[in-house]
């Protein structure tokens, strides 16, 4: 009789163990890495190239099973968006990543997004996501400044990283993250700052969102701008986006390029002005004849760090719209986003001062 009672409890606890096990699989976040292509999962000829390769030549199954310490924090699963060099990104494309982002995120066995992508746009799809992504669910954007035949490679931790914040309950509610190099940037702030360095992507101004300090994402800071599921904007039944250039201001600055988009048949122009997005008197001239025609001027800003605010008279004459603090190539695509709803400008001028 006690041998029998005594197999019993042994048969509980080890049935016991096995629920435990279970659980403890279960309890671990699904997360999808969506690929796009990138140095990331770029591939060189020899392993001390870090240029001259060729960008996106690795699925992302290789990426993933070259990091196997990402199942440690999750339960991942990949899917191959795009193969590109992130110079070559297109509308298309994002259109694409946008709406399978929100298709993901509203199943409930998805727990969070993990984006690998090429460093060149890398900002700039963030943005837009940013604005486009319906879920507080964690989005977090990654990538790489070697390839991954590279010795020194960077983009196996900037994955490991990457899973890790998406993993992590902290990272719930802030918007789209970008994680590379153990820093945590917010999408609106975080710029590209080096052409080659590991440590290239900053927020120069506002500061980083946070620190994977090793191993454990730490936040201590939050934008007050808005994003995501507070965000306006949806892509669900969008095809394309409106044709916006920017138009970059020097000194002997003129109407030739102005003029030729007015031509080629934009709804936008950003132009990166000097100083406080300042305008040349002869493309002042060309953009005032830009916005009598019903383009939508933006004044942005070259200089890297602080906002365009009001300036010269003629500038309100001329219904030019401030950029606020967005760079030249975020304000092109809130400027998108917003002609998709409206053409009023005082109406795009609050989104510019809310996103």
């Amino acid at each position: 009789m006690k041998v029998r009672v005594t197999a019993i409890l042994m048969t509980l606890a080890m049935l016991l163990v096995g629920v435990q096990c279970a659980f403890a699989a279960q309890a671990k976040p699904n997360i999808k890495i969506l690929a796009t292509g990138g140095t990331i999962a770029g591939s060189a000829a020899s392993d001390t190239a870090t240029t001259g390769y060729k960008a996106g030549a690795l699925g992302i199954d290789v990426l993933i099973n070259a990091v196997p310490e990402v199942k440690k924090y999750a339960n991942v699963s990949g899917e191959q968006i795009c193969s590109i060099d992130s110079k070559d990104m297109t509308n298309d494309v994002w259109l694409k990543l946008a709406k399978r982002c929100n298709e993901l995120l509203a199943r409930s066995d998805v727990d969070g997004i993990v984006i690998t992508h090429g460093t060149d746009t890398l900002e700039e799809t963030a943005y837009f996501l940013n604005l486009t992504v319906k879920s507080n669910k964690p989005v977090v954007i990654t990538g790489a400044m070697r390839p991954a035949t590279a010795i020194s490679a960077d983009g196996p931790m900037n994955l490991l990283n990457a899973v890790r914040v998406a993993s992590d309950k902290k990272s719930a509610g802030r918007g789209v993250l970008v994680v590379l190099n153990d820093t945590i940037n917010g999408a609106r702030d975080v710029t590209k700052t080096h052409t080659t360095s590991v440590d290239t992507f900053k927020a120069p101004e506002l500061g980083a969102f946070g620190y994977v300090n090793d191993g454990v994402p730490e936040f201590y800071r939050a934008t007050t701008r808005l994003h995501t599921t507070k965000s306006e904007f949806a892509v669900g039944n969008l095809t394309k986006l409106p044709y916006v250039k920017v138009i970059y201001g020097t000194a002997n600055d003129d109407a030739l390029f102005v003029d030729a988009a007015i031509k080629g048949g934009v709804k936008g122009i950003i132009y990166a002005g000097t100083g406080n997005g300042s305008v040349h008197k002869d493309a002042e001239a060309a953009l005032a004849k830009a916005t009598a025609a019903g383009i939508v001027v933006v004044r942005s800003a070259r200089v890297g760090n602080g906002s365009v605010i009001p300036a010269e008279q003629s500038y309100i004459n001329y219904h030019f719209l401030d950029g606020d603090s967005l760079n030249p190539q975020k304000a092109r695509i809130l400027l998108q986003l917003a002609l998709t709803k409206t053409k009023d400008l005082k109406a795009i001028q609050e989104m510019f001062h809310k996103y």
